[in-house]
Order: structure tokens, then C-alpha cells, then sequence
């Protein structure tokens, strides 16, 4: 391999991400999960593009998220929130049917990632991930805690254009 390839294969490559918590009660002063991914995408070097806070209604959410993997420009989402079992958690209801491919692994790997921090508690969890339109969407529950588990241990390397041996970076739409 020449030395030009592995600079680029080294290169940091920012990724423009919409964050969006699912919310009925959540405001912009008390959303603390949507605030921790703010400031870990910004401290990533990645450029965000919105966030926002959408009722936990199947419509509305879905509606949402379409307009945004419909975006030429959004080629990550990170929602928080609507992952659990209450009649009000619709998250998976809403994006499952949006999705081109399902990341099996992303709930998978949450939720192992999760049990050391949890334990069975985390069986609970309908965190998941996948592919529509060039944009990889990361589905997590609301907790700050839970964010910080997907982000430390999953989300920030998969956005990560120099993670190795590979990332989810080269499958996104390009930019411009």
C-alpha cells in the first residue's frame, strides 16, 4: 500500500449528525441525554447539524426521522429515548419501518456492554440501529447512562472514519 492510501486511511473524516430525544416530558433545560450527545459529537469533531425533541408518538417520530435520512446533508442520527416497554416507548415502532438494513449487532453489543453496568436490568432495552438512504441511525434509550454506554462503547468508533478494522464512515451518503 503507498503511503498517500495510508494517510487517508488515517484521516479524520466528520460525520454531519442530527440528535433527536423522544420525549413527552423532556424540555431543552431537563434533556440531559440529548445534551451528552451533543457535546460528545461536537467534542468528536463531527458536525451537528440539529437537535430535537419530538413527542413519543409513532407519527410524529417517524415523520421526523424520514425528513431527516430524506436529507441530502444528515448522514448520521442519533435518537435517545421511546426504547422501552411502557405504551408510551414507540421509538422502535416508528423507525423499524424506515430502516434499509438492520445493525443486529448495535442491540446486541448495547446490551452486553450494558449488563456489566446493569445486569439483567438490561433485557429491558430495545436499543437498535440501522442503515436508510445513506444515514446510520443509533436508536438508544434516554438515560444518560445508557447514552454514554453507546457512545463510549459503540457509537463514537463506528463515526469514527480511523477506527479499524472498520467503521460505518465509507458507507455513509457523501457530502457535497
Amino acid at each position: 500500500m503507498s503511503q498517500a492510501n495510508t494517510e487517508k486511511k488515517t484521516e479524520f473524516t466528520p460525520v454531519n449528525v442530527a440528535v433527536v430525544t423522544v420525549s413527552d416530558t423532556r424540555t431543552e433545560e431537563t434533556d440531559k441525554s440529548g445534551a451528552y450527545l451533543v457535546e460528545c459529537v461536537n467534542a468528536a469533531g463531527h458536525r451537528l447539524l440539529s437537535k430535537q425533541i419530538v413527542k413519543d408518538d409513532t407519527y410524529k417520530l417517524r415523520a421526523m426521522v424520514a425528513t431527516l435520512i430524506a436529507d441530502d446533508n444528515v448522514q448520521a442520527v442519533l435518537l435517545t429515548g421511546g426504547t422501552g416497554f411502557t405504551y408510551r416507548d414507540n421509538t422502535v415502532t416508528a423507525i423499524t419501518p424506515l430502516l434499509d438494513k438492520h445493525i443486529d449487532g448495535f442491540g446486541e453489543l448495547f446490551r452486553q456492554l450494558s449488563f456489566a453496568e446493569i445486569g439483567c436490568s438490561t433485557i429491558q432495552s430495545r436499543a437498535f440501529a440501522g442503515l436508510a438512504n445513506g444515514t446510520i441511525v443509533f436508536c438508544m434509550p434516554g438515560s444518560p447512562g445508557a447514552c454514554r454506554t453507546a457512545w463510549e462503547g459503540i457509537v463514537s468508533k463506528q463515526l469514527d472514519s480511523r477506527h479499524r478494522p472498520c467503521n460505518f464512515v465509507d458507507k455513509l451518503k457523501k457530502i457535497g
